[in-house]
C-alpha cells in the first residue's frame, strides 16, 4: 500500500499480521507503524501502557495511521505469565480512572456477562447444543450470571494472549494489540489471564500477592464463571473450524472444573 509518507521512509509489512501492522525504516530510524488502529492509543500511550505514539496521519484511502516508537524486544514467554509485572500492569490498568474516561470517549462499548452467553448459543450447533456435559454447564452459567453494576466496570483489555506482553530490551513492559478494549468486569480479564497462564493452587497467592485484591466469594464465582463461559465459546470456535483435537482438549477442562464444583 502506498502511504504517501516523508521522503526516504520505506514501508514493510510485518510477518504474523493482518495486513495493518508495518515497520517503518528511514536510515537510522524505526517506527511501528498500524492502519486504522482504535482512537484509545492515544490514552494507553500517554499512560506508558503501550509504546509511545509519535504521530497519527489520515491518508488520501480514507484509513488512518498510528506511528509508534519501535523498541527493541520480545514477547512473554507462557511461563512468565504469572510474574507480577504482569499482575501489576494489569491492575494499574483496570484501575485507572483516565484510561475508563478515556475508552469511554471514543465509544468503547460494555460487556455483560449475559452477551458473552449469547454469543455462545448464537448459531450453536445441534452436536454442541445437545452435548449433555455441555449442556448443563451452559444451564448452569444461565442460572448463575454475575449482577453486576456497569459504573463499576473497568477497562478491560479483551486478548491477554502472552504474544500481545512486550518487554523492552530495558526492561520496561507494555501490554499491546488493544483492538478488544471494552469496558467490563475486571474479573473478564483476570480470569482470561489466571486459567491460561496461573495453576489453579495459585491462584488466592496471585490474586491477593500480585494483583493485591482481596478474594471474596464473589470474585471466585466471577472468576470461574467467565473462565467457563470462555471455555465454552472456544469449545465453539474448534468445532467450527474442524480444530476438532483442539475442542476435545477444552471439553475435558470443562469437564474437569465442572465435576470439581468449583463454580456455582
Amino acid at each position: 500500500m502506498d502511504f504517501r509518507l516523508d521522503d526516504g521512509w520505506q514501508i514493510r509489512p510485518l510477518r504474523g499480521n493482518t495486513g495493518t501492522a508495518y515497520m517503518g525504516i528511514r536510515e537510522q530510524e524505526r517506527l511501528f507503524i498500524k492502519r486504522n488502529t482504535s482512537p484509545f492509543l492515544a490514552a494507553l500511550s500517554l499512560e506508558e501502557i503501550t509504546p509511545r505514539l509519535v504521530w497519527t496521519k489520515h491518508i488520501s484511502t480514507g484509513d488512518t495511521l498510528t506511528a509508534q516508537e519501535w523498541l527493541n524486544g520480545r514477547c512473554l514467554s507462557k511461563e512468565e505469565m504469572g510474574q507480577e509485572s504482569v499482575a501489576k500492569l494489569l491492575a494499574r490498568i483496570h484501575d485507572s480512572k483516565i484510561l475508563r474516561k478515556m475508552l469511554r470517549q471514543v465509544g468503547g462499548r460494555y460487556i455483560f456477562p449475559e452477551e458473552l452467553l449469547s454469543n455462545y448459543f448464537r448459531g450453536l450447533s445441534l452436536e454442541l447444543r445437545t452435548h449433555p456435559l455441555l449442556k448443563k454447564v451452559a444451564n448452569q452459567l444461565r442460572m448463575h450470571q454475575p449482577k453486576l453494576d456497569h459504573r463499576k466496570f473497568k477497562v478491560s483489555h479483551g486478548d491477554l494472549n502472552h504474544k500481545n506482553w512486550l518487554l523492552s530490551d530495558s526492561g520496561k513492559l507494555y501490554l499491546v494489540d488493544w483492538e478488544s478494549a471494552r469496558l467490563a468486569d475486571n474479573a473478564l480479564d483476570i480470569s482470561m489471564l489466571m486459567c491460561q497462564y496461573v495453576p489453579r493452587k495459585d491462584w488466592n497467592q496471585w490474586l491477593t500477592k500480585k494483583y493485591d485484591i482481596a478474594v471474596t466469594d464473589s470474585l471466585k464465582r466471577r472468576i470461574c464463571w467467565y473462565y467457563m463461559v470462555n471455555l465454552l465459546l472456544s469449545v465453539k470456535e474448534n468445532h467450527q473450524r474442524g480444530h476438532f483435537f483442539e475442542m476435545n482438549q477444552d471439553i475435558l477442562q470443562v469437564a474437569d472444573f465442572f465435576n470439581n464444583q468449583e463454580f456455582v
